[in-house]
């Protein structure tokens, strides 16, 4: 979403606010709206009285919510969705006019996400867990993957051009980035129970054996005889479950981990060694395919210029 498809120019021009500047385009039932803050600024309200679905553009923010009294760092690449009825404040540490923050939001009815919820009730993360894909109302802020990287670009294209089939194209689009966000809700459901109850399944034991082991080099072998499947089984669940092979999940836990580290203050070379890398370079182009971001303008924008703050 670097490339807005509404060019900055015409966005600029077209500003009445510094901070939050507003642009918003309509759909079946949904809004999605584009803000552009030119300046820095603190503690700017934002509440919520549909669910907001929010992707960051460019730029950075700090989000208060009432459970986090330090704040959470919102960049490109990441979601952070708001459940009706919540209220947050935004930092604005390094907006200016050359370089302003920008992020888009899509409003979705609740009525829609509870038809898509109960058309997932027969899906089954695991025949132990309950859970029946009901949206669970807290704030959730995540890492988001390049497949909702691309459906936040793609909904972009469709709410700003007007064609035959737009009204149609845009609800296919809602729909599929709400059965994304249960599925996350779902994933993070599936994670807690493993933590908890390690022993319950093999793809539990499996799971709790890698993330408890998250900077060993992936054995295969030993995941399967913890879960006492065979490796094509385990694949198979590993895809089913989380919606990715087990060496991609524990790429994924290494990146947020050592991102995670430099944020709190480790050098870019002790995060990627800390978190099982053996190779410098390779962990710079896997962090910076994940955060769209290299680690170190990464260590710069989150711990040099969050400790000023």
């Amino acid at each position: 979403m670097q490339n807005l498809q509404i060019p900055l120019s015409k966005r600029r021009e077209n500003r009445q606010l510094l901070v939050e500047n507003k642009l918003s385009f309509q759909g079946p039932e949904t809004e999605l709206s584009i803000y552009d803050t030119f300046r820095k600024a603190t503690r700017v309200g934002l509440d919520a009285d549909q669910l907001l679905y929010c992707g960051m553009v460019t730029g950075r923010k700090i989000m208060h919510d009432s459970h986090e009294n330090h704040g959470q760092t919102f960049l490109p690449h990441e979601s952070y969705v708001m459940p009706p009825g919540e209220y947050v404040e935004i930092d604005f540490p390094d907006a200016s006019d050359n370089e302003p923050t920008t992020c888009l939001t899509i409003e979705i009815p609740k009525q829609r996400i509870e038809t898509i919820s109960e058309r997932m009730r027969d899906v089954t993360l695991l025949d132990e867990l309950k859970h029946d894909w009901e949206y669970q109302p807290h704030i959730l802020h995540a890492h988001h993957t390049s497949d909702t990287q691309n459906l936040l670009e793609r909904l972009v294209t469709l709410f700003t051009h007007n064609h035959n089939d737009k009204e149609m194209m845009v609800d296919l689009g809602v729909s599929e980035l709400i059965i994304k966000l249960l599925r996350q809700q779902g994933r993070e459901v599936l994670l807690s129970y493993c933590r908890q109850s390690p022993d319950a399944s093999g793809i539990t034991a499996a799971i709790f054996q890698l993330e408890q082991n998250i900077a060993v080099p992936l054995d295969i072998d030993l995941l399967c005889r913890k879960a006492c499947m065979s490796r094509s089984r385990l694949y198979v669940e590993f895809k089913k479950q989380l919606a990715c092979s087990p060496g991609e999940y524990q790429q994924q836990v290494r990146l947020k981990l050592a991102a995670e580290k430099i944020r709190n203050g480790k050098t870019v070379s002790e995060a990627c060694y800390d978190v099982g890398f053996n190779d410098l370079s390779h962990f710079s182009r896997r962090f910076t395919q994940f955060f769209s971001c290299s680690p170190s303008r990464y260590r710069a924008k989150n711990f040099v210029k969050k400790t000023a703050n």
